[in-house]
């Protein structure tokens, strides 16, 4: 039982006990110090009754407390399960049905919807995050005895598959050792002693997967809640930071800032942007300074398993590179047959760094793992010398700021609105975000834009709400399946942001 996060951060409290592990609001932690408060937690919420295997959800926006909590819970062996802050009740309801978890943890903002998603039970599982946590930070030395298991789960990574019911995806102790050692391995200066600037909410891969990577391989990881260009600019200049990784938007949102001209990035190692498509002057504008940025293909299932290359990233910039060195990629092509270049076909991926599977849920499990490979739902090509590129996505998923939105999941809010006959979610292009939902909806003389927003508000999070809606007096075309034909759709309603007026 070695190859574990808690090992990880046992040997670094004792390898470079002074090293700050991490930093908040220019506060810090030193990696000493996180892992005995994460040993106060670990035994705290032993007393408060969970045991390893349990699952404990947090709600609450990027916070130290949140963090500190996450590596209490890898030290006790139990299961962090962190849902979106941005959540609604409804939302929550389902998760918590899915993941019964023993305790909820909720920042103050969020803590009357997870309340009321809770109802009876409220009084007995919720607690408070800014309370309960920051009361641990001194004390005696306390830990738990057990040591988790290489294989056992982490962590669950809930996101909204393209049914829309929600599914939680495992990432075990091995599978997030295995990636970082597998990042170091092929990028030494991304271990002991570098940084990492994480602007991801932990309740997704690009906050909570980069944490414990990072800590794992030795970093200091520098904590933001909320992403503010100016500030990212002046964290990663003044710290002189070594890694960051974000989806496209808010490196164009940083090379659009004055300040980006006269700023010193030299010191800035290992970039990656995934998520969306990356245009020629974005990359024109961090070459400028020095920095490349690399094209990475993956996903909430693949966890770990990235193809980022630099050489790629220099001569075919819209390529996403060859894989790990325990990474594979291939293409299963129409006929079935699984090459490892060629395509048009699916993207399937082989790597130690990827999900053990889906939380209870077999049959989702089945569908996604067969014959040793992932089988990610997106179209992709490989080329004579390995190089991925990533061409759209199977599955119906928008990315709006880096988080995924389920089409069939907007699709079936809508679907319960009165009037509403036929609707379909598809992208729409957005200044701030990179991808919005755009509804396009059938319905009779009842159906109204207004009602549908008001709807929408109440039973989704605020970043699944379309911001586009366009009403079709004819049904909507279909497919010789049945269908509606998205395709058609997609057509007709391209570049819909330049003409249709913004309903929120």
């Amino acid at each position: 039982m070695n190859f574990t996060i808690a090992r990880a951060l046992r040997f670094w409290s004792e390898e470079t006990p002074d090293q700050p592990a991490l930093s908040y609001e220019d506060r810090s932690v030193s990696f000493k110090e996180l892992h005995a408060w994460a040993g106060r937690v670990a035994h705290d919420l032993y007393l408060r009754g969970v045991r390893p295997g349990h699952r404990v959800s947090i709600v609450g926006t990027n916070s130290l407390d949140y963090a500190v909590l996450a590596c209490g819970l890898i030290r006790l062996g139990a299961i962090g399960a962190p849902l979106s802050f941005r959540s609604t009740a409804s939302e929550l309801r389902e998760w918590f049905g899915e993941l019964s978890p023993t305790l909820i943890f909720a920042d103050a903002e969020r803590s009357a919807a997870v309340a009321e998603a809770l109802g009876e039970t409220a009084a007995k599982k919720l607690l408070s995050l800014e309370s309960v946590i920051p009361a641990l930070r001194t004390g005696p030395a306390l830990a738990p005895t057990h040591e988790p298991a290489d294989e056992a789960p982490a962590f669950i990574i809930g996101t909204s598959g393209s049914t829309g019911r929600p599914k939680g995806v495992i990432y075990t102790h091995r599978m997030v050792v295995t990636y970082a050692s597998e990042f170091v391995l092929m990028e030494p200066k991304c271990g002991r002693g570098s940084s990492v600037l994480m602007v991801g909410p932990f309740s997704s891969g690009s906050g909570y997967l980069v944490m414990t990577q990072g800590l794992t391989q030795g970093a200091t990881v520098y904590i933001e809640s909320k992403f503010v260009p100016e500030r990212a600019l002046d964290l990663l200049t003044r710290h002189r930071i070594t890694s960051f990784m974000a989806a496209p938007i808010f490196f164009e949102r940083i090379a659009a800032l004055p300040a980006f001209a006269e700023a010193d990035l030299s010191h800035l190692y290992w970039t990656q942007v995934g998520g969306a498509r990356v245009s020629a002057a974005l990359l024109s504008a961090w070459r400028s300074k020095g920095v490349v940025l690399r094209h990475a293909y993956g996903s909430t299932e693949a966890g770990g398993a990235w193809g980022a290359r630099s050489d790629v990233a220099v001569a075919e910039p819209h390529k996403c590179g060859r894989g790990g060195m325990f990474s594979e990629y291939a293409i299963r092509l129409n006929d079935g047959t699984i090459a490892r270049q060629g395509g048009p076909g699916e993207i399937l991926i082989r790597s130690a760094c990827m999900t053990a599977g889906l939380w209870n849920n077999e049959s989702g499990t089945r569908e996604i793992l067969r014959d040793d490979w992932l089988h990610t739902g997106d179209l992709g090509e490989i080329d004579a010398t390995g190089n991925l590129t990533f061409i759209d996505r199977i599955k119906d998923i928008i990315i709006s700021g880096g988080l995924n939105i389920s089409a069939a999941e907007v699709e079936r809010v809508i679907a319960d609105v009165p009037g509403v006959l036929e609707v379909a979610v598809i992208v729409a292009a957005d200044a701030s975000f990179g991808e919005t939902p755009l509804a396009i909806v059938h319905g009779d003389a009842t159906c109204m834009t207004t009602t549908i927003i008001d709807h929408c508000n109440r039973h989704l999070a605020n970043y699944k709400v379309p911001r586009y809606v366009a009403i079709e007096c004819e049904p909507l075309p279909r497919l010789p399946s049945g269908k509606v034909a998205k395709p058609l759709l997609r057509q007709k309603y391209q570049g819909a942001e330049t003409w249709l007026p913004k309903v929120r």
